[in-house]
């Protein structure tokens, strides 16, 4: 069905799942997409929702975690993941920080929701609070550790320090 896969199901589809014709470049409201030529199917590309958690220790410190796969393995974040289909949002964000940090928290509001034209990720950030457990690596992750925001290894993902920043400024005033 995918001509070409690459990273997180970025791909071309081949042929229509409707008729089966060989699929081609369809414009669309200015855009371009795969479609059929044969019975007009269009294939609209969603996109995925991730889900994260910015979690500190009583010295203000944030939690991250060394990412132990592709895109930016070696990079650090703040644990997060894919929301599975069928998933309520809150709790892929804990069970993503559960797996990648082996720390269980609680959620303690919604720090934002970040999109960028081009970026197929839409990504869910909570703040949370630890309340069991002491970071360790987990299965989907080298290492974890608590970093001063002011001083950050560095960050696999380009929003990430911003995101950090946000919350930093939101912590301190709360």
């Amino acid at each position: 069905m995918i001509d070409s896969p690459a990273a997180h199901g970025h791909g071309r589809f081949r042929f229509c799942p409707n008729c089966s014709k060989e699929m081609g470049p369809t414009e669309v409201e200015g855009r371009t997409l795969q479609g059929c030529s044969s019975c007009g199917y269009v294939h609209f590309q969603d996109p995925k929702v991730a889900a994260g958690v910015i979690a500190s220790n009583e010295q203000g410190h944030v939690l991250l975690m060394q990412r132990s796969h592709e895109p930016r393995k070696g990079f650090w974040s703040y644990p997060s993941g894919y929301v599975d289909s069928g998933e309520n949002v809150e709790d892929a964000a804990i069970r993503e920080t559960f797996e990648e940090t082996e720390v269980q928290v609680v959620l303690d509001g919604l720090q934002g929701v970040y999109s960028e034209t081009g970026d197929r990720v839409v990504l869910v950030v909570y703040r949370g609070t630890i309340v069991k457990g002491e970071p360790k690596a987990g299965p989907e992750s080298l290492a974890v550790g608590f970093f001063d925001p002011s001083d950050l290894p560095e960050l696999a993902f380009p929003r990430d320090g911003r995101i950090i920043d946000e919350w930093r400024a939101g912590h301190r005033a709360s």
